[in-house]
């Protein structure tokens, strides 16, 4: 490649050997090499593997344009990006060309001119793959102007040409695009003229500008990404447009926690510092992503919004964050993660969820809370034995003497800034709690004992064995019953702060 770059003129480009190809032969032949090497491919994108890269890989070799149809945060637009590491790192062009014209299939005005005035002598240029690739965001505003082109008057004016003149338009996103990967999210939220415009690059590859067509066959990758509801409801597409895109690849979000977590470590911005002095146990990351799966069968959210990969990934930097910001109040040199920080990953929640109207009575921050309560009662099964079980069956309780304690009237508070030596000691005023850690979790290490120790007491809370009340800088944990009766007592405007600290 090195020795191409050095090649200026089209005579020396012929000389050498050089075979033009179309950009979908470009992306095929490459693939077909990446496949055959069983070369890495879509770096970054986990979960993918065998569902939609394969799907991705056939359209590519089918040649087709393809629509990448899914929720937000599915990662469609890294796909798209990511599909410039197939083509080839450097592509000729005839120097000064507007549209990069292959010199050997020119298409443009000025590339046609060139070569038949200069012909071998025309000058050459190389054009690398990261500056082929054009992505637009569909919106209501977008016009024809944007992605086609329009004439400019003042060039007309200017050379003294008629607006049919191809030299007089001034070239979109679309034609500029040319020889390259042409990206459009959220589709259907284009205009219906503009997609009929697309429609006609498609099927006709030709353009028309003010009523004056102009025929330019554009060698283009179109990858089109868009909702299911707004992709399937009728009036939003334009049928012709939808049945000329080709390949149709269904994205889908994380199967499992531990797809979700790749995800999130992968993509959390946590920096060297916060990783070398604050400790996060896999218990508080395998939470993050739980509130997620949550989030995606909650009764509160909507579901054809969907619930992004974002909300995982900035829950979990705030969460770091969180207990950063306490250790460096407490004058602490390290910590780690403690139940009492997912305080600090409700706004992350309340940012990232589309609420149905029973969500929007409730308040975004009182669901918030009500997710993160119910990933808490998912995993506690995980790592303890199931309260309800238990109820249900014989043999002993080994939760029965820490309930018993807070039957007995004792109270403990865990405030969100407690110092390490104060937060174990709350901890272990409740009987037997440590030992319960122990008996199903002997190897952990001290601080591991500790976040379990408060995990353990959240999980009885949602299994109504214990009552968790909120506090302004932290939680209460005391008897069920007497929560119940004082419960009486209370001001109806004060039921939304029992589950609510915002």
């Amino acid at each position: 490649m090195s020795d191409l770059l050095n090649i200026t003129t089209f005579g020396e480009l012929k000389a050498s050997g050089y075979t033009s190809r179309s950009l979908k032969q470009e992306l095929r032949e490459n693939l077909i090499v990446q496949l055959r090497n069983k070369a890495e491919g879509f770096e970054g994108i986990i979960g993918y593997e065998d569902t939609v890269i394969p799907d991705l890989q056939t359209a590519i070799l089918s040649q087709h344009n393809i629509l990448l149809l899914g929720l937000r945060g599915q990662a469609k637009t890294r796909i798209a990006r990511l599909m410039v590491n197939l083509l080839d790192e450097y592509v000729p062009y005839i120097e000064g060309s507007e549209l990069f014209d292959d010199p050997f299939n020119p298409i443009s005005w000025v590339g046609h001119q060139k070569i038949e005035q200069l012909g071998d002598k025309t000058p050459i240029a190389w054009l690398h793959r990261s500056e082929r690739y054009t992505e637009k965001l569909a919106t209501p505003d977008v016009t024809v102007s944007d992605l086609i082109g329009d004439v400019d008057p003042i060039k007309a004016a200017t050379l003294k040409l008629t607006y049919s003149d191809e030299r007089v338009i001034h070239f979109g996103l679309i034609p500029r695009a040319h020889r390259g990967i042409f990206v459009i999210n959220e589709l259907p939220d284009l205009q219906a003229r503009i997609q009929v415009a697309l429609f006609n690059i498609l099927q006709e590859r030709d353009i028309q500008i003010r009523g004056f067509k102009l025929r330019l066959p554009l060698d283009v990758q179109f990858v089109f990404t868009a909702n299911p509801e707004d992709y399937t409801n009728r009036g939003s597409i334009v049928t012709p447009l939808k049945d000329r895109i080709e390949s149709q690849i269904l994205t889908h979000y994380p199967r499992s926690i531990e797809i979700s977590r790749k995800i999130t470590q992968q993509e959390a911005l946590i920096t060297p510092e916060q990783r070398l002095k604050i400790e996060a146990d896999g218990l508080v990351k395998d939470l993050i992503e739980q509130i997620a799966f949550e989030a995606r069968n909650s009764e509160y959210v909507d579901k054809k919004s969907g619930v992004s990969a974002r909300l995982t990934i900035s829950a979990y930097e705030n969460l770091i964050s969180t207990a950063e910001r306490r250790m460096l109040i407490n004058g602490e040199e390290s910590t780690f993660v403690r139940m009492s920080d997912f305080a600090g990953v409700i706004q992350a929640i309340t940012g990232k969820i589309e609420l149905v109207y029973e969500g929007e009575q409730e308040g975004s921050a009182k669901v918030a809370n009500i997710l993160l309560g119910k990933a808490i009662k998912s995993l506690m099964a995980t790592y303890f034995p199931d309260p309800e079980k238990l109820k249900r069956g014989k043999g002993t309780n080994p939760y029965a003497p820490i309930i018993n304690w807070f039957d007995g009237g004792n109270t403990i508070n865990i405030l969100d800034e407690y110092l390490l030596e104060d937060y174990r000691r709350t901890l272990e005023e409740v009987p037997e709690l440590a030992a319960v850690i122990k008996k199903f979790h002997p190897t952990l290490s001290k601080n591991q004992q500790l976040l379990l120790m408060e995990f353990l007491l959240h999980g009885l809370s949602e299994f109504s064995q214990v009552s968790k009340s909120t506090l302004d800088n932290g939680y209460t944990f005391k008897d069920m019953l007497g929560s119940l009766f004082n419960n009486e007592f209370d001001d109806e405007e004060d039921d939304y702060n029992e589950d609510n600290r915002y």
